[in-house]
Formats: structure tokens, C-alpha cells, sequence
């Protein structure tokens, strides 16, 4: 409701550790939640969802509701240099 509320005429919706603090119930309505906001915004230019997690679980949930088609992974490389991944989704959880 938020998400909707807040990002009716903007094209970015940034979420940042949003199942911080969350049961397993709230998260799985959460991701089934932002499906629906992808979902209602598919067919509309300019909206982007950035989601900033460390919830794996929370990723795999999202990506078995098919969704979206790939995500950035971030992670160190073994010099300790941040490396950037485009990743397809269809690969993430066994999906």
C-alpha cells in the first residue's frame, strides 16, 4: 500500500533490508506484494524496483513467483574489489 501510495508518478521504488525485523509470513506477503506492484507496472514505462537484501530466502521466494527476468548480484572478488553480476533469474533457487 505503501509502495503504491508513494510511487504512483515516480519510476523508482528503492527498498533497502525491507525484511529486516519481518516473521516468514510478512515476508512471503511481501514478496507476493511487490509481484503484484510488477505485475501492475509491467506494461508501463519508467518504473524500476531496486531491492537491497541480504534475505536469500526473500530472493528465491520472489524469483519462484516469476516475476522478473534477471537481478544484480554484488559480492567481493578475492582481492576484496566489489564485482557486479547481471544474473537470470531463472537460475536462482532452482527454479
Amino acid at each position: 500500500a505503501l509502495a503504491d501510495s508513494f510511487c504512483v508518478h515516480c519510476g523508482v521504488l528503492a527498498l533497502d533490508e525491507p525484511t529486516t525485523n519481518l516473521d516468514a509470513a510478512n515476508i512471503s506477503g511481501l514478496a507476493e506484494a511487490l509481484a503484484a506492484l510488477i505485475e501492475q507496472r509491467r506494461g508501463k514505462s519508467r518504473f524500476q524496483l531496486i531491492l537491497i537484501t541480504h534475505d536469500e530466502d526473500f530472493v528465491n521466494h520472489l524469483s519462484r513467483l516469476q516475476v522478473c527476468d534477471w537481478y544484480y548480484h554484488i559480492h567481493k572478488d578475492e582481492q576484496g574489489c566489489s564485482k557486479i553480476e547481471r544474473r537470470d533469474m531463472r537460475l536462482l533457487g532452482g527454479v
